[in-house]
């Protein structure tokens, strides 16, 4: 059985897994994964592949994303790719973007257009130690939705707020997640010593 697809998404599936959830919890625990290396001066490559879920490891990618970083000239950067906080708002925006679709999905809202545009605004002056009283992250983030769909904006307004309470990414973004930093240090090997 294929299953009543709604924006390209299996409906069917989605509230078979949701139900599979609710008869086993544990099915809901997930890990994801990430490796980030320094490259040169502010260039860094970060990969992703593996990850536990669904009870078990997950091995079915074939093969690692690999995302690039970096810095603008303007910040000393060699623009390999976008800075950390770039992919802050392409993490954010992807997540309310399947976040909605989901909801929109299984609502039956179907989806001709979605587009999310975010702006965010920092002070480089914290990041810098210039300033104590200056936060490192952004200041503030705005979010705008754009869509069209066969939903009155009613609806439509109650999609975008599901995304919000929904979004794993956004979660994040506005809760404080608890952070377990550690770390290895390996001595620099400069030749043989004489």
């Amino acid at each position: 059985m294929a299953g009543k697809i709604t924006n390209n998404i299996n409906v069917t599936k989605l509230f078979e897994t949701i139900d599979s959830i609710k008869k086993n919890p544990h099915l809901a625990k997930f890990k994801f994964r990430a490796k980030n290396e320094w490259v040169d001066g502010t260039h860094c490559r970060t990969t992703i592949k593996d990850f536990y879920g669904a009870g078990k490891e997950d091995t079915s990618r074939l093969q690692s994303f690999i995302l690039q970083a970096d810095e603008p000239a303007v910040l000393l950067g060699t623009d390999h790719g976008p800075n950390a906080t770039e992919a802050l708002l392409y993490a954010l925006t992807s997540c309310l973007n399947t976040t909605f679709m989901y909801h929109a999905s299984a609502h039956g809202v179907k989806v001709e257009k979605l587009e999310i545009e975010l702006e965010g605004e920092i002070d480089l002056r914290g990041i810098l130690g210039i300033d104590e009283k200056v936060r490192n992250g952004f200041e503030h983030i705005h979010v705008t939705f754009h869509v069209k769909a066969n939903a009155p904006a009613e609806k439509i307004e109650d999609l975008v707020r599901l995304a919000q309470k929904r979004s794993p990414v956004f979660d994040c973004v506005t809760h404080e997640t608890p952070i377990a930093v550690t770390m290895t240090a390996e001595p620099v090997t400069t030749g043989p010593r004489t």
